[in-house]
């Protein structure tokens, strides 16, 4: 029995992989993962790991990795239709039915991929003969060697009405079939002849889900051309809708254990992806010149619960950043979201990649943005917000898009924050007396004070126990001053507690020592975020040569830096307190004594 992909779909959300191992494998939460001993193999020490997010699981002594449904088969010996079976009684879904109509439709697709598959093949060959020579030119210059462009599919649809066409048939194709795959148009005058429907254009094929070669996308190489990008129409095996392309390279690549990405990227078009894939992030998609769709987010969740979404920093860029948003709103979830990576102005990721390399883009997407902060940017941007009138309807908005939160948690903590950053920003500004362009300004550049100060904590503090996660002797030397850092870093905190436990009952500092201790706590994860950033800490330690005398020395100044700093930011936050109190009371002279004993702070 052949199952629909919507079915097999419904199954995986209803059934955790680790629910189906955890019946034949002790697990062991560590992180974001559940590790255990292999199934497959007599181990030891566990290698066999299970990923409920990204669906998967992987054993590293054998080399086996799949999902719930390819565990069964391998462990309990069944076939295809017998391992669904038991999941979707597992999940209490009841199987589908025999349909003849369905398999008329199955068998009848598969015919149309089949032609699919011989107009790529006709393409590739196209772009390697003298007729291709202007499009291989242009993707030469694109920076794409003919490795990338057939690791790709890539091919040329030659400036010809019946190039393809005439080749499909002599192969045997009927021209209804061509057609049905949007290869050909037919003319509304039965007079005239049909024709291709992609004619001198760079060939991009697409696939669904399961790999299938279901569409095409053409990029015009006449400048003038109407239409620069030229898609498939919908057919019965493609909707752009439903699809990303690249979508099936991604999600394998995101599944890869070694990947700690928790979604894919999305991007614009066919050349970003290629070009990021190419840069080493293989997760990468694009929907097909159009906006996300509410399908397309589900794909994207489907895969990891927290895709990139990449824009340009321009208006144009925000715009759909903020259309996406729209979209994505009502279909929140506990766990899911979207996070928004906005690009240097006027450059796409190919072009940053080109430009500045790889490390560019890392920066752009390690510096995402998540929804909530780009509601709220969005809404404060809409209008001037200097009259209470003005911040009243930015409270009417806030009230408007929680309205579209269906999640009745999410949209209770999306409620929360929102409102209280209104509040933190606007709730106090009705009683001001003083010049509100001065007062606007003023407080703007606060808030970028107190966001660089935060920042450059925030980097001491991952800097310093990113050291005693890499050189644990230093705990003979700055335990005292370790234990009593004023820490802001949940994760961090969290870190210092266990060094905390294992120093009250270790003897000897080791550093595979204090690494099971870590695990046991099932704080592996936060340890190797925190270690992303491994070069950046040893060079901040003097180097990997350094000696611990010199490791000592430079901890303790980073350590005593981040000290003064947070006396300097509470005292700073007591002077605002009772400027705050002067404000109310209109005690101009007390407001000047104030302002000027804070400029004497800060001189």
């Amino acid at each position: 029995m052949k199952f629909g992909e919507a079915f097999l779909d419904e199954i995986k959300a209803r059934v955790r992989p680790s629910d189906v191992v955890g019946r034949h494998v002790k697990l062991k939460r560590q992180g974001r993962e559940f590790a255990g001993l292999s199934p497959f193999t007599s181990e030891k020490t566990p290698s066999f790991f299970v990923n409920d997010e990204k669906g998967f699981y992987h054993c590293f002594s054998s080399g086996k990795h799949g999902d719930a449904i390819s565990f069964l088969m391998e462990v309990e010996g069944l076939s295809f239709p017998e391992a669904v079976e038991k999941l979707a009684d597992m999940a209490g879904i009841e199987m589908p039915k025999a349909d003849p109509q369905a398999e008329a439709r199955a068998a009848r697709n598969k015919e149309t991929i089949s032609w699919m598959e011989r107009a790529q093949e006709f393409f590739e060959r196209s772009l390697y003969r003298q007729v291709g020579e202007t499009a291989r030119d242009y993707l030469t210059n694109r920076g794409l060697s003919k490795t990338a462009a057939q690791y790709f599919g890539m091919g040329f649809a030659p400036n010809d009405f019946s190039a393809l066409k005439s080749e499909l048939i002599q192969q045997g194709a009927s021209e209804k079939q061509l057609v049905e795959a949007g290869l050909i148009i037919e003319s509304d005058d039965r007079s005239r002849d049909s024709w291709d429907r992609f004619r001198d254009r760079i060939m991009f094929p697409i696939h669904d889900s399961r790999g299938r070669l279901v569409a095409f996308g053409g990029r015009a190489m006449d400048k003038d051309a109407k239409a620069k990008y030229l898609n498939s129409p919908e057919t019965p095996v493609f909707s752009k809708s439903k699809l990303l392309y690249n979508y099936h390279r991604a999600r394998k690549a995101l599944s890869n254990p070694k990947n700690g990405s928790r979604g894919m990227i999305v991007a614009e078009g066919y050349m970003d992806v290629i070009a990021l894939s190419r840069a080493g992030f293989e997760h990468a998609v694009a929907p097909m010149g159009t906006a996300l769709t509410e399908e397309q987010i589900d794909l994207l969740w489907r895969a990891g619960p927290e895709p990139i979404l990449c824009f340009d920093g321009d208006k144009a860029g925000l715009r759909a950043a903020y259309r996406s948003i729209e979209r994505a709103l009502p279909l929140l979830k506990p766990g899911q979201s979207l996070r928004f990576a906005l690009l240097p102005e006027g450059k796409d990721p190919d072009d940053l990649i080109r430009a500045e390399g790889p490390p560019a883009m890392k920066a752009v997407l390690e510096s995402a943005i998540p929804l909530i902060d780009m509601l709220w940017r969005r809404e404060q941007e809409k209008e001037p917000l200097q009259t209470p009138e003005q911040k009243a309807g930015l409270k009417s908005r806030l009230y408007a898009a929680l309205g579209e939160i269906e999640h009745e948690d999410v949209k209770a903590l999306y409620k929360t924050e929102l409102l209280s950053r209104f509040d933190a920003a606007y709730g106090w500004q009705a009683s001001r007396r003083t010049n509100r362009k001065q007062e606007a300004k003023a407080d703007k550049l606060s808030m970028k004070r107190d966001a660089a100060a935060l920042a450059r904590n925030q980097r001491r503090e991952r800097a310093l126990i990113g050291a005693i996660l890499l050189f644990p002797e230093l705990l003979l030397r700055v335990d005292e001053t370790l234990f009593e850092l004023p820490l802001s870093n949940p994760d961090c905190m969290r870190l210092r507690r266990s060094f905390l436990s294992y120093w009250r009952v270790t003897k000897a500092v080791e550093i595979s020592a204090l690494n099971t201790h870590i695990s046991n706590e099932g704080l592996e994860g936060l340890s190797k975020e925190l270690l992303r950033d491994r070069l950046l800490i040893t060079a901040a330690m003097g180097g990997s040569t350094s000696d611990l005398d010199t490791r000592t020395a430079l901890w303790q100044e980073e350590a005593n830096a981040l000290i003064e700093q947070n006396q300097t930011s509470d005292e700073t936050h007591g002077t605002r307190l009772r400027m705050a109190d002067t404000i109310r009371e209109d005690n101009s002279e007390a407001l000047r004594r104030l302002m000027r004993a804070a400029k004497a702070d800060r001189d």
